[in-house]
Order: structure tokens, then C-alpha cells, then sequence
């Protein structure tokens, strides 16, 4: 059976796992519109591979994702033979992130369990897209967080609150403060951290032992335990996350946003947003770290 290939990411199957390689490094692989439909895809694709027991889904250069495409057309309801609202009001813009969404949530439908492997940057968008995968194992020092909530709206899907409970979630998403790796894997947003250099170890050493493992086995599992959250609500959630963030887009700070992103430029209108958080990161534990490394490397 031939690989199919894709515009905007690397689908390759060895040795009973399909690896799904996000192929945008130029654009720390935002998330265009195009680049979810490659996934979608590349997930029915694996899922329908007799070969293929397992998906690790990972990114190509120096980040998982850095978040949704800010420089991609909105999507026009009209390309689609959906009649648009008279002003692309909140409807309009509940229907186009419900349309992304869709195809993002392929990686919790699919029978098969996915990995999400995360380095670097996993921001915004890019959390939307792993937080939906069985098990995350992350590079310690990955950042991961959702700071568009500063200013721009909210996450338009939700799998946080399953996988760390209501305090951790508000932590990071009334602030928008982002958490490294390794503080992400004490709270359970992450399974896993290892140093960068033993990531594709940590991986592979998971995919392999469920490549052991009957594929009508892997799905009976993921199956039970993706039908608990949605008996937990967790699918109902996804649908009302769209709708409360075209909600949040009417937010008058969303409109300053727009209007410095127009008038200065994007990077103004993201260093109006975030410089006063100074590094924006979440836990104590993260800037002890940070301390003692900037010692060390004072005294070396």
C-alpha cells in the first residue's frame, strides 16, 4: 500500500506506526486551513492502514506548533455554499472555527491511539490540536500555553479542564501564561518530559510496545476511554468552546488588538499584548529553574 502524500506535512509508515510530521517550519508549522485538512486526512488514512497500529503526530523544525496561521484569509462561509450572515457576525464566525474543528477532532474520533510528541513551541492553536491526542510526551524545556486569552479570544476547543481539572485550567487560561515541559508533565497536561535529546527515544519506545499490540485491541481501548469523556461531556465541550470564543471575540480589548494589528503591524499588536506579562511563564518551579541555570551560567 502506497503512502499518500500531502501538501503540508510528512506521512510516513514504519514498522506498524504511521508518523504524521507537521511540515510548515518556515512558519513554526502554523495552523492554516489547509495544513488541518492535511491532517484530517493523514488521520483516516493511518486509521484505515491495516499496517498501522498506532500515530505519532510531531513537528518539522524548530516547533510543534506555534498556533493558528494570523497571516491565512479568514475563512469565507460563502466558499462553502453556506449563505453569510449580513455582517460575518457571530454566527459566521462560530461556523468557520465549528468547520477547523471538525477536522482537527479526526485525532479523538480515529480508532487508532495518537502520540503528540511536542518540542519547542506548542502555542494557541497548537495546543487545540495535541491536547486532542491519547498521550503527549514532551521535551522539558517545550513551552506550552494558550496567551491569545489576553487579548484575542479564547481557546475555540477545550480539552484542558479533562486533563489537568478546573484549577489548572483557570491558572493558565485567565492569565495566558504559558508552562514548560516539564512542569506540564507534574500537573498531568503531559504524560511525559525528557531532555530534547532523548525525545525520539521516549517516543519510539511507546509507539513500540503498542505496535506490539492487536490494532482492534488499541481501538477497543481508546474507544472506552474516549466514550468516558464524552459521557464527562467532554465533546459537548468543544462545540460551546467555539461558540464562547466568537462570545470573547466581541471583547473590547479583541478590538484594540485588531486595530494595532491593522495600523502597527502583528508583531506590535503582540508585544502590546504580552510584554507586560514579562515571560509569561506559569509556575514557581519554572523560574527557580531558570534562576539556577542563569547562575551557572554566570559562574562558568
Amino acid at each position: 500500500m502506497a503512502d499518500p502524500n500531502f501538501e503540508n506535512l510528512i506521512y510516513e509508515v514504519r514498522d506498524g506506526k504511521a508518523y504524521v510530521t507537521l511540515n510548515r517550519p518556515e512558519k513554526l508549522n502554523a495552523l492554516s486551513r489547509e495544513l488541518q485538512q492535511d491532517i484530517h486526512d493523514a488521520m483516516w488514512a493511518a486509521d484505515n492502514d491495516k499496517r498501522v497500529h498506532c500515530v505519532v503526530l510531531s513537528g518539522n523544525g524548530r516547533a510543534f506548533c506555534a498556533g493558528y496561521d494570523l497571516t491565512a484569509p479568514k475563512i469565507d462561509p460563502g466558499e462553502f455554499g453556506r449563505p453569510s450572515g449580513s455582517g460575518g457576525g457571530i454566527d459566521d464566525d462560530t461556523w468557520g472555527m465549528e468547520l477547523q474543528q471538525r477536522l482537527r477532532m479526526a485525532i479523538f474520533d480515529m480508532h487508532k491511539p495518537v502520540i503528540g510528541k511536542v518540542h519547542g513551541y506548542c502555542i494557541a492553536g497548537g495546543t487545540d490540536l495535541v491536547l486532542l491526542a491519547d498521550i503527549i510526551v514532551a521535551a522539558d524545556d517545550a513551552i506550552i500555553g494558550f496567551p491569545p486569552v489576553r487579548a484575542m479570544g479564547v481557546p475555540p476547543a477545550h480539552m484542558w479542564l479533562y486533563h489537568v481539572g478546573p484549577q489548572w485550567a483557570k491558572r493558565l487560561l485567565l492569565t495566558g501564561d504559558s508552562i514548560s515541559g516539564a512542569d506540564a508533565a507534574e500537573i498531568g497536561l503531559v504524560l511525559q518530559a525528557v531532555p530534547y535529546d532523548q525525545l525520539d527515544e521516549a517516543v519510539e519506545y511507546l509507539a513500540d510496545r503498542m505496535a506490539m499490540i492487536d490494532a482492534d485491541l488499541l481501538s477497543a481501548s481508546k474507544r472506552t476511554v474516549n466514550l468516558g469523556l464524552e459521557l464527562m461531556g467532554a465533546r459537548t465541550m468543544q462545540r460551546l468552546s467555539s461558540e464562547m470564543d466568537a462570545r470573547a471575540h466581541l471583547a473590547t480589548a479583541v478590538s484594540d488588538y485588531g486595530e494595532i494589528a491593522r495600523g502597527q503591524g502583528l508583531k506590535a499588536a503582540l508585544e502590546w499584548r504580552d510584554t507586560k506579562f514579562g515571560d509569561g511563564r506559569a509556575t514557581p518551579a519554572y523560574q527557580n529553574r531558570r534562576a539556577t541555570q542563569e547562575e551557572r551560567n554566570t559562574s562558568v
